[in-house]
């Protein structure tokens, strides 16, 4: 069993949740998320028009603590039955991901958040994602996408054990690209046409290295320096993170200046229970632990994107005072071209969980 992936980290750990309420299994828990969170681009699809506040404000919680203090304050049914629209969490991919990992590892099973591409959204294109990664008794690992389970959808596949070739996580992306056995082109956000190429899947390289090393992010938080460059040393250093196959090795590479998490201001902001309402039944009565929301050197301007594309046409949700935001152009060398796909490919095996 894989200790690490057990242990909650601060924007995994539910705080004062009652780990005894809730049910057993990844696919009863992947369907107990599947019932509280709505995806911000789902109002459409399931005919019901959310709060415009919504859409701006909930997706920018880094905490599964703040995740179950909005869920608290819209509605007083216990937190193992599936809520109407009105009364859900409002977010992304990542919020169904960071959700199912956390009430995973709660209860006894090892769970970590993965970035990368699914090729179930779009035929021929691989679209940013966020799915949950969690281990078998036997060792093994499969992805799971509670989002995907509500059967509009249609997938091909049990939502529970994504095949490895319908989500490539990022290191897997970064190494089909650089070996030439796929297009850097067809990587990136579909409902943002500019977001695509080499940029977008060395950023998801990045994100992904923070998620397994403790730092479940955002997905619009950037910390990396290539700001229109990316030298050769470091395409060397993607593809070294791209082929680790161990926790060791993670940690270790983590700890490079141009990977690692920066150094967060913590600003300690409480979250109270609201006076006025009951707790959940699967939620015990003490008030939550203090969150501390720290902020980032910089946050990637990327619209908040979901899997509904008939409403792609949401406005990029406000910056909370809390960040800045700097625009990204591609990344390039100095001869204006991508340095990546400019260097001879480089082929090298999944390892790992990537297998």
């Amino acid at each position: 069993m894989d200790d690490f992936s057990l242990r909650h980290t601060p924007y995994s750990d539910p705080g004062d949740l009652d780990a005894a309420a809730l049910p057993r299994g990844p696919r009863r828990l992947a369907e107990l998320v599947r019932g509280l969170v709505l995806h911000r681009l789902e109002g459409e699809r399931f005919g019901y028009t959310i709060p415009g506040e919504r859409l701006h404000h909930d997706a920018e919680s880094r905490y599964v603590t703040e995740i179950l203090r909005i869920l608290r304050e819209r509605g007083t049914g216990p937190l193992t039955e599936e809520r109407p629209y009105d009364q859900r969490f409002v977010g992304t991919c990542r919020d169904f991901a960071l959700l199912l990992c956390s009430l995973l590892r709660t209860t006894g099973t090892p769970a970590r958040v993965r970035g990368g591409y699914a090729t179930y959204f779009v035929a021929g294109f691989h679209d940013d994602h966020w799915v949950t990664e969690y281990q078998l008794p036997d060792g093994t690992w499969r992805l799971a996408d509670p989002q995907v389970l509500h059967p509009s959808y249609g997938v091909p596949f049990d939502a529970l054990d994504v095949p490895r070739d319908r989500f490539l996580v990022a290191g897997q992306a970064w190494r089909a690209c650089r070996a030439g056995e796929a297009d850097w082109d067809t990587f990136g956000v579909w409902v943002v046409p500019g977001l695509r190429g080499l940029d977008p899947v060395a950023h998801a390289v990045v994100l992904d290295l923070a998620a397994r090393t403790g730092t479940e992010p955002l997905p619009w938080d950037d910390w990396s320096p290539w700001d229109g460059h990316l030298a050769e040393d470091d395409v060397a250093l993607l593809d070294t993170v791209a082929a680790a196959g161990t926790e060791g090795e993670l940690r270790r590479l983590s700890t490079d200046p141009r990977l690692a998490v920066p150094p967060r201001d913590p600003v300690p902001r409480a979250v109270p229970r609201s006076a006025d309402r009951q707790a959940p039944s699967a939620v015990s009565s003490t008030s939550l632990s203090t969150v501390f929301q720290f902020r980032l050197v910089a946050i990637r301007p990327w619209v908040r994107r979901g899997r509904d594309r008939a409403s792609a046409s949401l406005e990029r949700p406000r910056p909370s005072g809390a960040y800045r935001y700097r625009q990204r152009s591609p990344r390039r060398n100095s001869s204006g071209t991508n340095a990546a796909a400019s260097m001879p490919a480089k082929r090298s095996g999944a390892t790992g969980a990537e297998k």
